[in-house]
């Protein structure tokens, strides 16, 4: 054979070799830890859908079926007539079996479609979210940013202060209320500032916003929403900082006793500088991951309070479609809560793979 007709000069390269190279590039791509963990993001979101799927049909009552009744007793309708409005109404079919209601509510999924509430007819699931969640995104979304300062700044005044009296007291506070349940203070609040000592006008302060203010970017605004979250904003602060505290104290302790810190010190280095250039760098490194993990709370960590509260966000519209067994609502809103938890691990995956390469390499091993 010649060289020209050869096919291993004709390719360049051999045909095995060729195909050890193809399965090559998709083992490193499988092996991948950026892709890795998308893909058991993925996953878990859909089995946490199916699940949810199916664990809200298996609540007691039947939304669907008193509706219809409603429809029976209040428009003299019949009760097929009933069924088919219904089945007109519901983005599902309200006689298909339990499966094919689970393959539609995929399908639907896809493309976008949360389905429409099965107690205020006709509202789009998609619609109701997008009302309620700003106002849980503002309330938790700022209360995690004060509580995260805070609970740093007071973490390393503590570290460097440490075995004095300020670090015993503030370690002591620190304790004590990150080992109280959010609900619990919120309760007491309600208890001793609102009915024993009338301090606080929770009727006043019931809603995201007073009637009559819309939502714009005037001072009117922003100083009637501060009013209306404040108090679940104070709950969530007291109840997380002295976890940020700890945490901090914990890493900048330990940071502190490292070799290149002494370096620094015997170099001459101001403290200030050694503070922010290598103590408080590397302290805040688990504090990063945890505050993006953290982030992901925020739409599910807010049912009891805005509850108490009555604070109208997505906390509260889900204990509403609880008790009301509001099917569709409930579906939406936990597929919410599902992808902001999975995506903020995601993201501290990646974000603490990307500041520390150990993990990365270690996770492709």
């Amino acid at each position: 054979m010649s060289a020209a007709t050869s096919p291993l000069v004709a390719s360049g390269t051999p045909r095995g070799l060729r195909g050890r190279s193809v399965r090559g590039h998709i083992g490193d791509i499988a092996g991948n830890y950026w892709v890795g963990r998308i893909v058991k993001a993925i996953l878990t979101i859909y089995l946490v859908v199916t699940l949810t799927f199916f664990l809200v049909r298996l609540m007691p009552g039947n939304p669907v079926e008193s509706f219809i009744l409603n429809l029976v007793q209040t428009q003299g309708l019949t009760y097929p007539q009933a069924q088919a409005q219904a089945a007109s109404l519901f983005s599902f079919d309200v006689n298909a079996p339990l499966w094919q209601q689970y393959v539609d509510y995929l399908g639907n999924l896809l493309h976008g479609n949360l389905g429409v509430s099965i107690v205020s007819t006709g509202t789009p699931v998609s619609v109701m979210i997008l009302q309620y969640l700003p106002w849980t995104l503002f309330s938790v979304g700022l209360a995690l940013l004060i509580s995260f300062v805070l609970g740093v700044t007071l973490g390393i005044l503590m570290a460097y202060r440490r075995d004095t009296l300020p670090d015993h007291v503030l370690s002591t506070i620190a304790a004590f209320i990150s080992g109280v349940p959010n609900y619990l203070l919120a309760i007491l609040i309600v208890v001793f500032l609102g009915i024993r000592l009338h301090l606080v006008p929770f009727t006043a302060m019931r809603g995201s916003l007073s009637p009559g203010v819309s939502p714009n970017l005037s001072l009117q605004f922003i100083g009637d929403a501060l009013f209306h979250a404040s108090l679940p904003i104070a709950v969530y602060v007291l109840t997380t900082v002295g976890g940020w505290m700890l945490l901090m104290k914990s890493n900048t302790t330990s940071t502190l006793g490292e070799d290149y810190v002494l370096v620094a010190r015997a170099r001459g280095l101001r403290d200030g500088r050694i503070t922010a250039a290598y103590v408080g760098r590397n302290a805040m490194l688990p504090l990063i991951s945890a505050l993006a993990i953290s982030v992901g709370f925020i739409v599910g960590g807010s049912t009891v309070i805005e509850q108490i509260f009555v604070y109208q966000g997505i906390g509260w519209i889900l204990g509403s479609a609880i008790v009301s067994l509001d099917y569709t609502v409930m579906q939406g809103i936990f597929l919410i809560l599902t992808i902001s938890v999975v995506v903020s691990n995601l993201l501290a995956d990646l974000l603490y793979g990307k500041l520390d390469p150990r993990v990365r390499i270690a996770g492709s091993q």
